[in-house]
């Protein structure tokens, strides 16, 4: 036989499309080509693949090697396609039969001896295989875990290419099932318990829990800024199944999943370093870009510690992802989109010298304005919740009343989710912090009476018309928190008094 087809995935962000990869041998003078818009590490591929198969006991044809990758117009790369790219060789040499190979996608990069490794984004490339149509796949044992994950496709783990070659020969023992065992480690969250004191950050931490707002933490350090930020994961709802496996994918594109936990089904924390670049923040690389921290904190916790360290382009570069709830890049290659709808935490102290009390402060007032400057006005806007936090104190301290746990916190802010659900799901949306403001004027409009004060604010010019939308958004979140059909005038007015607090 001169022509084999096999099949594999190609990735564009999260999006897979599958890649016919067609064989032809014959026709010239002894060498291999790839055709179809490989970039260089994929045009090294006939330098692997070449030899896993002669040290897997088979033999490379000595005549022209052709390797077409369709769709032709779009730009290829990485080391997925190897070992598709072998079984379309040997089995357009005649060396294994290709009854077995229509609808089956093949991942997995070849080491120089046959091994199978692991590639990066093996769910989000089955997904797209399954949407295909393809019923099968084989993948390299080491990703058969996260490969299991995808439902209604016949999955198949190999550690090397012989064990391939034999299943296609007919040995249907020669690859590995995936393990029945599916159940995910349990995932250790620190206890809101562990915070003393600070009961205005502790109920604002809650309300941004309950309504998915994003929410900003000023004062000295040492106060626990770190710590409620770290424990607001425990008090989100699990994720849905679909909202796991789109973690998940990001993950595997990234290429931070563990073998150990190859689902991730706790609301992911990701906290950036003040030091990282523009491009390891919402993505970036030549050819197509990769994906950056805050894509793999979707459907998840991005807590900014020391905000106002992070360069004014980092800062601002986060204000279409907090708006659209993704980012798209554009590179040389195409376009790519990755997901991004977290919640944003700042913290900041409220000054560079940051002394444990604020009448220590060495800074001049054009030195603090500067510093909290960083924090421009378009961001802070885009920000629900503010909260100033002070220093603890022995009082506080030594406060009898024992600090609620994560887990009391999160069944109120799981029943306050619930009913946001309720109401919003006709409409395609789950917390309140996804409902649009135009939305909130006008069908759930409340009475004057109730929106008197947040009226007054915008006519003084207190308010942006965007902040009276993210007002009316917390108002929800707090009477669904009181278990009130409809936010009353308090509830307004306490959402504006989280809006009004300054950072400094």
């Amino acid at each position: 036989m001169a022509l084999a087809r096999t099949w594999s995935v190609a990735l564009f962000g999260v999006d897979g499309l599958v890649v016919e990869i067609e064989a032809d041998i014959g026709g010239g003078r002894p060498r291999t080509q790839i055709v179809g818009l490989p970039d260089a590490s994929l045009n090294e591929a006939k330098e692997r693949v070449r030899a896993a198969i002669r040290n897997s006991g088979e033999e490379w044809p000595t005549e022209l090697v052709t390797l077409a990758l369709s769709p032709a117009a779009l730009p290829k790369g990485g080391s997925s396609y190897d070992l598709a790219l072998a079984c379309a060789v040997l089995t357009a040499g005649g060396r294994v039969p290709p009854d077995r190979l229509p609808g089956t996608a093949m991942i997995g990069e070849l080491a120089l001896d046959g091994r199978l490794r692991a590639v990066r984004g093996v769910l989000p490339g089955l997904l797209a295989a399954r949407r295909a149509g393809l019923g099968r796949a084989i993948v390299p044992t080491s990703t058969l875990a996260e490969a299991a994950l995808v439902t209604d496709l016949d999955v198949k783990g190999a550690d090397h290419l012989h064990d391939v070659l034999v299943w296609l020969r007919g040995d249907r023992d020669a690859l590995h099932d995936p393990s029945p065992d599916r159940t995910p480690p349990h995932q250790e969250i620190p206890d809101l318990s562990d915070v003393v004191g600070q009961t205005e950050a502790r109920w604002a931490l809650e309300v941004a829990a309950a309504g998915g707002h994003h929410l900003l933490l000023t004062g000295p350090p040492g106060t626990g800024k770190t710590m409620l930020a770290e424990r607001l994961p425990g008090l989100l709802p699990p994720l849905t199944t679909e909202q796991s496996l789109e973690v998940t994918a990001i993950r595997s594109i990234a290429g931070t999943l563990t073998q150990e936990s190859p689902l991730i089904t706790v609301a992911p924390f990701v906290a950036p370093h003040h030091t990282t670049s523009i491009s390891g923040l919402i993505g970036g690389g030549t050819g197509l870009a990769k994906p950056g921290v805050i894509s793999q904190a979707h459907h998840g916790v991005l807590f900014m510690d020391e905000a106002c360290e992070f360069g004014a382009r980092h800062l601002e570069s986060l204000r279409t992802a907090v708006e659209q709830g993704e980012i798209r890049l554009a590179r040389r290659d195409g376009v790519c989109r990755y997901p991004a709808a977290f919640q944003l935490v700042l913290a900041t102290n409220t000054c560079p010298c940051a002394p444990p009390r604020e009448v220590d402060c060495t800074c001049s007032p054009h030195t603090r304005r500067r510093y909290l400057g960083r924090l421009s006005g378009p961001l802070l806007d885009r920000v629900d919740l503010r909260v100033r936090m002070r220093p603890v104190t022995a009082l506080s301290a030594a406060d009898r009343i024992t600090p609620e746990s994560s887990a009391t916190v999160r069944a109120r802010v799981i029943r306050a989710r619930a009913k946001a659900a309720t109401r919003w799901r006709p409409h395609g949306w789950l917390t309140n912090a996804q409902a649009p403001g135009p939305f909130l004027r006008r069908e759930f409009a409340l009475p004057r009476q109730a929106t008197a004060l947040l009226d007054r604010g915008l006519s003084t010019g207190a308010v942006t018309a965007r902040g009276a939308d993210r007002c009316l958004r917390v108002a929800w979140t707090l009477s669904d928190l009181a278990d009130l059909d409809h936010p009353e005038a308090d509830h307004v007015a306490t959402a504006l008094e989280f809006r009004d607090r300054r950072a400094a």
